[in-house]
């Protein structure tokens, strides 16, 4: 069956509405937690075929803008379904989808009758929806407005169960969180004084004719801002004392999910509004020094969520590293790369989940000989390490290929020391990961320098005053199979990136060409003869 090219306009507003109505459903049934889930997996599975066929969709015909409403363009609100747009819907509502089934095993697990998941479900679909309004809008208020719903979702998220941990980790995420929404209103502010519109398209054509001063200063402010969502260096810090102290589930989601929201406000504004590569070198600079602090900082870690944490953020520098090179072939890497790492970063963070439940503890101090007490355990989490590292044949490996390729082939300088920089994050990431599998795997747990002490508590979505120690629980060491399911599943997702990555990078390559054509975006929001 032939899909109707019409049916793109007529179902490109459903990953945001989707999950709002889920969202509001869940609510009112509050007091029934089995409901809620069933609502909130079916909500979220609806997402995830939508994306897919806005994907083919967008693939088979281009790019596609959206007019809710019917108001012209400009002055009405301007939905915006590209390859890379519908890429980023569709990996996102995957990880979600995946990430909410292994909240749900937990949930089973623990005990409903603890749980806070009155609130935590709808915020989680409130989450969605942002996500999806971020990666659709075409225009910067819109745009905004994506961040700034899910921003106040993850603040719910990263705080449930309220212990002195969460919330002194949270302040300090809403604080930083608050900073760049506030750079972002600035930055709208100075880009509307000088253009008048807020339309991404139009001010493509606009700061054309803009005095070139006053354009880079628009986008300079702008770029701070994403810079911060998306936790390049120097703006990086506030990550690895955000992440770790969230519940499992909260914390893959944030690892995999949310920083490549900026990186992909980054990707659009970019290519869109600077083809001529005004900041190519500020970007690769960025780039270089964001893998090699992030890194280093992850060999010095004991607790392997924060060592993930500061694995993530040098993993971003690789991004934006081929957002710098400003090629197509750059482009391509740095899609294929995101998508790369949003499977593989989630589904350490969800293996990490499984290592506390099953351990009671994630430091490597305390903790050994799980891959003798659980050789599941340890495939799960080997594998996506082994790919995080760029071991081929995994996806790690190909996307950064595609990367190294990019730089060799642009042949300045600066490329040539960021293909090198590249290669030695790699090295030391196999290096950090590596470090994780000999101690909290291989080693017996009685050579742990504290193997003896009392394990900390299991991570779980329950109220700490009624939580349940480690050592006090009737299922010591017992994994959830939901949990398992869902981790299992997005190790293969991984693997299946390996297996597709010819297909995926041509769907890469394809965004890659539009990006680096920015009247494709232009002409189908605006029309030819605005140009």
């Amino acid at each position: 069956m032939t899909l109707s090219p019409e049916l793109l306009p007529a179902i490109a507003a459903l990953p945001v509405l989707i999950p709002l109505l889920g969202a509001a459903a869940t609510l009112v049934f509050g007091r029934r937690p089995r409901l809620q889930a069933m609502i909130s997996l079916s909500a979220l599975s609806c997402v995830l075929v939508v994306s897919a066929l806005l994907l083919h969709l967008a693939d088979r015909d281009g790019t596609t803008a959206v007019q809710v409403g019917g108001w012209p363009t400009p002055i009405g609100i301007t939905l915006v379904v590209d390859r890379l747009s519908a890429a980023m819907l569709l990996v996102s509502a995957f990880v979600l989808l995946v990430v909410s089934i292994y909240g749900a095993g937990q949930n089973i697990s623990d005990g409903d009758e603890h749980q806070p998941t009155s609130i935590y479900r709808p915020t989680y679909l409130v989450l969605t929806a942002g996500v999806s309004t971020a990666f659709l809008a075409g225009d910067l208020f819109n745009l905004f407005v994506g961040f700034e719903v899910l921003l106040v979702a993850s603040f719910v998220l990263l705080t449930v169960g309220a212990t002195e941990e969460r919330i002194r980790t949270g302040i300090a995420y809403v604080m930083v969180s608050m900073v760049s929404s506030l750079i972002f209103l600035i930055g709208i502010g100075i880009t509307y004084a000088a253009t008048g519109t807020l339309n991404l398209a139009q001010l493509a054509v606009r700061l054309e004719a803009t005095p070139s001063g006053v354009r880079t200063a628009c986008y300079a402010v702008l770029l701070v801002a994403f810079g911060i969502k998306a936790a390049v260096f120097p703006l990086s810090s506030w990550l690895p004392d955000s992440y770790p102290t969230a519940p499992a589930p909260v914390t893959a989601v944030f690892a995999g999910l949310l920083t490549k929201v900026g990186v992909y406000a980054i990707i659009r504004t970019d290519t869109l509004w600077f083809p001529d590569g005004a900041f190519d070198d500020i970007l690769l600079v960025c780039g270089l020094v964001t893998m090699l602090v992030g890194i280093l900082g992850a060999i010095a870690q004991t607790d392997i969520r924060r060592l993930l944490s500061f694995t993530l953020v040098s993993h971003i520098g690789y991004m934006v590293f081929g957002i710098g090179l400003a090629t197509t072939a750059g482009l391509t890497g740095a899609v294929f790369y995101v998508a790369h790492h949003i499977l593989v970063q989630t589904a350490l963070f969800l293996a990490v989940g499984l290592i506390e439940r099953q351990a009671g503890s994630v430091s490597l101090r305390r903790i050994g000989g799980l891959a003798t007490a659980s050789p599941l355990l340890a495939v799960l989490f080997l594998v996506p390490a082994l790919n995080l590292g760029g071991i081929p044949p995994f996806s790690g490996f190909i996307g950064k290929v595609a990367l190294l390729e990019a730089g060799a082939a642009d042949g300045s300088v600066l490329a040539w020391v960021l293909v090198a920089g590249s290669v030695v994050t790699s090295l030391l990431t196999l290096y950090a990961v590596a470090r994780v599998w000999s101690k909290a795997f291989w080693r017996p747990r009685e050579e742990a320098p504290e193997g003896h002490l009392t394990a900390a508590k299991p991570p779980t979505l329950v109220e700490d005053s009624t939580d349940v120690y480690y050592e006090d629980r009737t299922d010591p060491g017992r994994m959830p199979v939901l949990m398992v399911l869902a981790t299992t599943g997005l190790v293969a997702a991984g693997l299946a990136l390996t297996v597709l990555a010819g297909p995926i990078l041509g769907i890469a390559e394809r965004a890659a060409a539009d990006l680096n054509d920015p009247s494709v975006y232009i002409d189908s929001v605006l029309g030819p003869e605005a140009r």
